[in-house]
């Protein structure tokens, strides 16, 4: 028979039971009293948790601005764009998943690559653009089969259009993908496959052309399946912007450079509008949108003609006698000079053990200021350079627009050079030498400029010294981007109206571009000459000139270049044309500024009123508010 427990042992058995009966009872109390909190207390507010987790919020993309010529030509727009786009954190083995969408809409190899690339870089909630620019059939079998393809969305957007891509291509420049070194401070950058601006006026003025983005609130379902559009904000398209250029003379322009590696480009002096930027060859901008494959990018790269570059801008090319205005307003000026002195001209300047030559070997006399200008005369121009210094020289220089990249309006523009001895020491760490100031005075050796400079530098000689600069754009948005005023430079109306009589004898008087004189009725042109050596003519390239039976190797041939503008009387335009190894200034490049200006002239671009936008209602502190919210969540 079993011993009973002692009465002790059962009283700590029961101690024990109550105290774990007890906890028991505290972990059930607080577990109801935390449903109680949960499911009705607080019931609202996890209510509307789970609301937002089969509610997702999307960014519509705005479309881009338009751009208009400066008569209300279309030539910028946008169009529909049918794409594929992937949320990496819901699409599973996203190798797999691509091989399965390439089923329907093909995608390179190089293409699955970026898209591997892109998914692991950047947030998985993210989504990544896979295909665009898909047909309406791809695009309809995407939807079909959606709820099979995991992350997979189809979405309908806008790629850019370029209705003239290869007459402004220079001019607009492109859009394209946003890249992984583009700075996401834009809620609009983090939509799959929006494109931004990448050069031209579309880079320049991107932040204004994109718009803001509107939202969509979605039902999805588990698989992440569109149920419906609970509602919608609308995006707010980019500003429409005009340019300064009319689409009638720029397409003219570039027709006047076909065959040539050449850039011309037109101003209007008073206002600084730039009416014309032709750049030949060029290339057709609409190649860039929504992406380029290999072979045509190999193909724009290794062409030697350089097609993607932009000569108006980026080419830099010694201005040759077109600078001598330059050198004779800095003289003037100085006081040192006076314009009736007269300098004898031998057709060899000497200078120490140093001797320079003028184009005219035999020399050309007796030669006062207007007629060393007339006949551009190398001579005159070394031995007043020699008496005034590279000092002077170069602050005319600057004055009159040349050493500027106005890089404000215009991508990758190259500043050229001014030398000066503080720029030579700076730069190349050498002391500058007297016979570098008479190489200077004729515009070569160090002295470096773009077209689009030497069109400002005839500019501000044609309107009288007021400071204008170059523009592109003439309006965004319905506002005004064009400066209100003008300043006036500091040098005399004397010596201006001086410079400007000698080149309209350049033209009009006998001198060096007689033969490109206007065939319009009353009206006439005044201009410059120049032609900048590439090479000098060493024993060697004489020895394979004469094996090539005296034809001298193209890329050894001069740069021709006019400056010009027109009405002598009541200057309004100016034109800058610069033909690369054309040889002379006057045989290549007076006669491609004679056509252009007539035509500018028969056009009557200035007096003719140009397209106006309707302005749009102004952007509010909420609006960023809001972008900034976005970008947030």
């Amino acid at each position: 028979m079993a011993e009973k427990d002692p009465p002790n042992t059962r009283a700590c058995f029961t101690r024990r039971a109550l105290v774990l009966g007890g906890l028991q009872l505290g972990a059930f109390g607080l577990l109801g009293s935390r449903l109680y909190q949960m499911q009705i207390v607080e019931a609202h507010r996890y209510s509307t948790l789970s609301d937002e987790n089969r509610i997702n919020t999307r960014l519509v993309p705005p479309p881009r601005g338009k751009i208009y010529d400066r008569f209300g030509l279309l030539v910028a727009s946008n169009r529909d764009n049918l794409k594929i786009v992937i949320v990496p954190e819901d699409s599973g083995d996203l190798e797999q998943l691509l091989e399965r969408v390439s089923l329907i809409a093909p995608i390179e190899d190089k293409d699955r690559s970026k898209v591997l690339r892109r998914a692991k870089r950047q947030r998985a909630f993210v989504p990544v653009a896979v295909k665009e620019n898909l047909t309406w059939a791809q695009f309809a079998r995407i939807n079909v089969e959606g709820p099979g393809l995991q992350g997979v969305r189809p979405e309908a957007g806008y790629s850019r259009q370029y209705h003239y891509g290869r007459e402004l291509a220079h001019v607009l420049g492109y859009v394209g993908p946003v890249s992984d070194w583009d700075r996401a401070d834009d809620p609009l950058l983090l939509i799959p496959g929006y494109e931004i601006g990448k050069s031209g006026v579309e880079k320049t003025s991107d932040t204004a052309l994109r718009g803001r983005p509107g939202i969509r609130h979605v039902e999805v379902n588990a698989g992440g399946r569109v149920i419906r559009e609970l509602n919608r904000t609308a995006s707010v398209p980019g500003d429409d912007m005009v340019l300064t250029v009319d689409l009638e003379l720029q397409k003219f322009a570039l027709e006047r450079l076909e065959g040539q590696n050449a850039a011309a480009v037109v101003m209007d002096v008073e206002t600084g509008e730039v009416l014309a930027l032709a750049s030949n060859p060029a290339f057709d901008a609409n190649q860039f949108v929504g992406g380029m494959s290999r072979s045509v990018w190999r193909s724009l790269m290794g062409n030697a003609d350089k097609p993607l570059m932009n000569r108006a801008v980026q080419g830099q090319y010694p201005p040759g006698s077109t600078f001598k205005m330059v050198v004779a307003l800095a003289a003037l000026e100085s006081g040192l000079i006076k314009p009736g002195e007269s300098v004898r001209c031998t057709g060899r300047y000497y200078m120490g053990k140093s001797s320079f030559g003028c184009w005219k070997r035999s020399g050309h006399g007796h030669m006062n200021m207007h007629n060393a200008i007339r006949m551009s005369c190398d001579y005159y121009f070394y031995e007043i350079a020699k008496r005034i210094g590279i000092e002077r020289i170069a602050e005319m220089a600057q004055k009159l627009g040349l050493g500027d990249a106005y890089a404000d309006e215009f991508m990758n523009a190259k500043p050229g050079i001014i030398p000066t001895p503080g720029w030579k020491q700076a730069t190349l760490g050498e002391v500058w030498f007297p016979g570098e100031t008479v190489i200077a005075a004729i515009g070569q050796g160090y002295v470096l400029s773009t077209p689009l400079q030497l069109a400002v530098y005839a500019s501000r000689i044609a309107n009288g010294g007021r400071a204008v600069t170059p523009h592109l754009v003439r309006a965004v948005g319905g506002k005004s981007a064009m400066p209100e005023s003008v300043e006036k430079l500091d040098i005399s109306d004397v010596s201006l109206a001086f410079v400007r009589n000698a080149m309209d004898a350049v033209v009009n008087g006998g001198g060096t571009a007689a033969r490109s004189r206007l065939e319009l009725e009353d009206v006439r042109m005044a201009g410059k000459t120049g032609t900048s050596q590439v090479h000098g003519m060493t024993a060697a390239l004489r020895a394979k000139t004469a094996a090539n039976g005296g034809v001298i190797p193209r890329k050894f041939v001069d740069h021709a270049l006019f400056v010009a503008f027109a009405p002598v009387e009541a200057p309004r335009y100016a034109i800058a044309v610069v033909v690369e190894h054309g040889g002379g200034g006057s045989r290549a490049a007076a006669p491609v500024a004679k056509d252009i200006m007539t035509r500018v002239l028969e056009l009557d671009i200035a007096g003719r009123a140009p397209f106006e936008l309707e302005t749009p209602p102004g952007r509010t502190a909420d609006d960023d508010a809001a972008d900034e919210g976005l970008l947030d969540g």
